[in-house]
């Protein structure tokens, strides 16, 4: 009859002095009652309690937590707008009791002051100054947030502004306003090329302009330096200037019949262009020049007869 009390009795010490340990985690911190009232804090490891009478009341993490809080308000444009707040906090291992029995609920904490500043911020900017002045307002809540929960045992590590969502309506004008604007630019940049390849082609066409009416004048020069040599060359045979410039025309003159005859597909009339009409183009001349001679003796005659009257 010994033997089988001794069995439970054995068994209930050995559960008693097992439930005397227990073990807290890496970056934990449990909190030990006595009937109730707070005993101690224990840190990670292997701990011991006195079994019955203390108990661990409840473990905190020491790791930095994070809270996403979502906020729908209108800014100063009246345009509704719903922002992601991302609250990085923890635990501040030397006020594990403030953060335990201070405060029942630190989600609901933070989320009311993240929606009080939010809420105070945003409606005194306008849509465009909430995208680039997200890091303010994300400053303003950790400032808030700081002041607020630092006395319940709550360090703030850092609040971001993650993402900025406009009305739908809102967001599908932002995109035709963007798009209307990059139209705009590309129009710019290809009325600019446009405009530079005018000019450019008529730089060249100025510069061609130019190059062509220069050769053209030293083919003139050369065409008179080579008339002027041809003329000396047949004077010095007899054959003076005037019959010598007459002769140098119709030689040309056969010269372009015969160029033309090579070019099969050349639409070029010369006229007159019959086989009579070089030595009579050659007579024209001559007794032009000869006419022009006569006209120029005598009005230098009379010049001189005139010169002498009035003397």
């Amino acid at each position: 009859m010994g033997n089988f009390l001794l069995i439970p009795i054995l068994f209930i010490v050995l559960v008693v002095f097992i439930s005397s340990f227990f073990v807290v985690k890496q970056q934990t911190a449990a909190i030990i009652e006595r009937f109730g009232k707070f005993q101690s804090i224990r840190q990670s490891g292997l701990q011991l309690k006195i079994p019955l009478i203390d108990k661990v009341a409840g473990r905190l993490s020491l790791k930095i937590q994070q809270l996403d809080v979502i906020i729908e308000t209108k800014t100063l444009d009246d345009v509704f707008v719903r922002l992601k707040v991302s609250v990085q906090y923890r635990v501040i291992s030397e006020k594990v009791y403030d953060a335990f029995y201070k405060l029942d609920y630190p989600h609901e904490q933070i989320t009311s002051y993240v929606f009080d500043v939010v809420r105070a911020e945003v409606p005194k900017m306008k849509l465009d100054d909430v995208f680039v002045k997200k890091d303010d307002i994300a400053l303003a809540v950790k400032a808030e947030l700081n002041d607020a929960m630092l006395d319940y045992g709550f360090d703030i590590i850092k609040t971001l502004v993650t993402d900025i969502d406009p009305d739908a309506q809102v967001k599908e004008a932002m995109n035709r306003i963007n798009a209307a604007e990059r139209e705009k630019t590309a129009a710019q940049f290809e009325g600019d090329a446009a405009r530079i390849l005018i000019v450019e082609k008529a730089k060249a066409e100025a510069e061609s302009k130019r190059l062509q009416g220069q050769g053209i004048a030293d083919q003139r020069r050369e065409i008179a330096r080579g008339l002027e040599e041809s003329v000396d060359v047949l004077n010095r045979v007899g054959i003076n200037s005037q019959e010598a410039s007459a002769l140098i025309v119709v030689t040309q003159h056969y010269d372009t019949l015969q160029a033309v005859g090579q070019e099969t597909n050349s639409n070029l009339i010369l006229l007159p262009n019959s086989p009579q009409a070089g030595s009579q183009m050659l007579n024209d001349m001559v007794a032009s020049f000869t006419a022009s001679n006569q006209i120029g003796e005598a009005m230098k005659n009379s010049k001189k007869k005139n010169a002498n009257d009035e003397e």
